[in-house]
């Protein structure tokens, strides 16, 4: 029996997973989180009703997309994780910034443009659960809570333009570095490109309102979306491509520009996220292995920062230095003349802070639950 795999085709850390395993030559079934098993089998031993969640063959439950990889990659050899400094370290960027540094374009593209992106939305949150009388109640219980994840990150009428000016900066940039290159690093996937897969495939690079900029303004980067969901490389309008990583651990100046670009609200926003949950950590008393809950008791954690003169406040997510402290681990495994490589490039593109920015508490992933150390 294959490994299976419990994700809808519209959500956001499902893509991550998925085509790590398709990418992987992995085989599975993927099955809705409304399949009449997920509630039965599954939630009991995954803790929480997230997805996505993988069975394995042997039968163990594995939630969340970093862990799935996670136990593959450590099977198998790392066959996705570059093994020098630099492009390790970056590989590790690339998994933050998907997992959590472009979560605020990602559901206003997807939430506030109901005109050409409700229908679309409404048909899979209406078959992501089985048929029962209170069908579309809950389909529309369950968008409006989502909807409200917009505001959550930091949306609002007034910011809304600069949300939009600044995923615009990135998207045009990660186009340049996908001209000449079809994966992040070269010519075959890293952690980082499953990471930025999971809010560019199923929320920007799929919901019609998006979908239809990236298509018609960066159409490399659609490509590499398409890509990222295939087995082979797919990549033949790329010619004399090669099939690894690139050598002597060069990062390219296409990479470091889209770096540059995600620095700007990147670093103050995990500034500020820091400095929230650590005060929270001051005056709450926690034991190891205490959960650590996505949002700060009812989101009363805040993280408030500027951007270009622009104010936003939004949740401050402990899962962020979750992401975080593994690029910080990447960095202290390296030699003194290898961290020296890794704080030019970061440097360079205004991130080298972004290495010493901790809780005062560590987190790490037990039973599958991210906990306090």
């Amino acid at each position: 029996m294959p490994h299976s795999l419990y994700a809808i085709p519209h959500s956001l850390y499902s893509g991550r997973a998925r085509s790590y395993l398709i990418k992987n030559n992995i085989p599975f079934e993927e099955f809705s989180c409304g399949h009449e098993s997920f509630k039965a089998e599954i939630v009991p031993e995954a803790k929480l009703s997230t997805i996505p969640v993988l069975r394995t063959e042997e039968g163990q439950i594995i939630r969340d997309g970093a862990a799935i990889i996670e136990y593959f990659e450590a099977a198998n050899g790392r066959p996705c994780q570059p093994v020098s400094p630099k492009q390790k370290v970056v590989s590790g960027l690339f998994d933050l910034i998907g997992a959590e540094g472009l979560l605020r374009p990602a559901m206003h593209y997807r939430w506030n443009f109901p005109e050409e992106n409700l229908s679309f939305l409404h048909y899979h949150f209406f078959h992501s659960q089985r048929a029962h009388p209170d069908r579309e109640a809950k389909t529309q219980h369950m968008m409006n809570k989502m909807r409200y994840a917009a505001m959550v990150f930091g949306v609002t009428d007034e910011s809304r333009d600069l949300v939009e000016t600044l995923y615009m900066e990135f998207l045009l940039a990660l186009d340049k570095h996908f001209e000449q290159y079809p994966y992040l690093l070269g010519w075959k996937p890293c952690i980082g490109d499953f990471g930025l897969l999971a809010p560019m495939f199923a929320h920007l690079g799929r919901d019609p309102k998006p979908l239809q900029i990236m298509q018609q303004q960066a159409v490399h980067v659609y490509r590499w979306v398409e890509r990222m969901n295939r087995a082979h490389q797919d990549a033949p309008e790329h010619y004399n491509t090669g099939s690894g990583y690139l050598a002597d651990d060069e990062i390219p100046e296409t990479l470091l520009a889209v770096l540059a670009v995600v620095a700007q609200d990147l670093l103050p926003e995990t500034k500020a996220a820091a400095d929230s949950i650590n005060e929270w950590l001051a005056s709450s008393p926690l034991a190891s292995g205490d959960r650590a809950s996505r949002y700060l008791g009812q989101n009363d954690g805040k993280a408030k920062f500027t951007v270009r003169g622009q104010m936003f406040e939004s949740g401050a997510q402990p899962y962020r230095f979750f992401q975080l402290q593994l690029v910080q681990d990447a960095y202290e495994s390296c030699t003194e003349n290898e961290r020296a490589s890794v704080d030019a490039i970061l440097d360079s593109c205004g991130l080298q802070e972004l290495l010493t920015i901790k809780l005062g508490r560590r987190l790490e992933q037990r039973d599958n639950l991210e906990v306090w150390a």
